[in-house]
């Protein structure tokens, strides 16, 4: 089989168009959302709103199987500020809230999908992630959450900006702290949802720093760290999807797999560029020294 086999043979299906556009899209907007979250050193809420989501996602089965993402997402949302809330309001830090909130629901999801079973996707579906339970609603429903995500950081740039960098200093300029990061909160439970099913609950937290982590390599520019990121996540989304066909492997699994090579690729070339620097700046030193005691002293 040569290259163009390939890449156009996997397209004759269906549903592997359908997961490798949602995918894609999926990885451009975790990157995106992601360097918020990394910067802000909470990149642990990735992980803990995955795992609440998935708590509403089974205890909405019990009620109406049919609009199980709309409680995932109600659920994930009022986990989401609950943590906002708890983590400002209470003398704990942002990580015990995380922690207890989000394992809580996540023990109670794994609890009533083992005592009363799934009435829809699958679990290890749920958990890992799938491109054969993708369907035209979940796509135009993932491509809203990216068009309210796109709208977020162009009309809200400066806010998410500087409570970002300086909650404090945001704070003391006007910007109302806790409003924004509730927004935050919200577009990411929405953000986790929508890519559930081709992430899975259990790997979303990877993508959401990958990218970000990569990006914050390469710039040290905000706004090329978002373009930067969302890029990288969209390509691992991409590549994922490809491998994950021929490998026979969850989606997921093959996504973070190749967010993580490309991680260690970009650490491999930060560490020789670093290398190369640092021999230069040696030589540069040891070649001051020489001339400085070539040169005659004067007075």
């Amino acid at each position: 089989m040569n290259i163009l086999d390939t890449i156009f043979a996997p397209l004759a299906y269906d549903f592997f168009d359908r997961g490798l556009i949602v995918a894609t899209i999926s990885g451009a907007l975790l990157g995106l959302i992601g360097v918020y979250i990394t910067l802000r050193g909470m990149s642990y809420i990735g992980h803990g709103l995955s795992h609440a989501v998935f708590g509403g996602f089974a205890a909405a089965q019990l009620f109406a199987a049919q609009f199980y993402v709309i409680g995932a997402g109600l659920w994930g949302i009022a986990s989401a500020l609950a943590i906002n809330v708890v983590s400002r309001k209470q003398r704990i830090g942002a990580d015990a809230a995380i922690g207890v909130i989000t394992t809580g629901s996540f023990a109670l999801g794994v609890a009533l999908l083992t005592k009363f079973g799934s009435r829809g996707p699958s679990f290890d579906s749920a958990l890992f992630g799938s491109i054969l339970g993708i369907s035209t609603f979940q796509i135009w429903g993932l491509l809203a959450v990216a068009v309210l995500t796109l709208l977020m950081v162009v009309f809200r740039y400066r806010a998410l900006m500087f409570t970002t960098f300086d909650p404090d200093v945001a704070d003391a300029s006007g910007v109302n702290v806790s409003r924004t990061d509730a927004m935050l909160m919200i577009v990411l439970s929405l953000t986790i949802l929508a890519t559930l099913t081709v992430i899975g609950v259990t790997l979303v937290a990877a993508m959401l720093v990958i990218p970000a982590v990569v990006a914050r390599m390469l710039t040290n520019s905000f706004s090329k760290m978002l373009v930067t990121s969302s890029a990288i996540g969209a390509g691992c989304g991409f590549v994922g999807m490809y491998l994950s066909y021929y490998a026979g492997v969850p989606s997921g699994t093959m996504i973070v797999l190749t967010g993580s090579v490309v991680f260690a690729l970009a650490l491999s070339l930060r560490s020789i560029r670093s290398a190369v620097n640092r021999r230069s700046h040696t030589a540069d030193a040891q070649a001051l020294s020489v001339q400085g005691k070539k040169m005659p002293v004067t007075f």
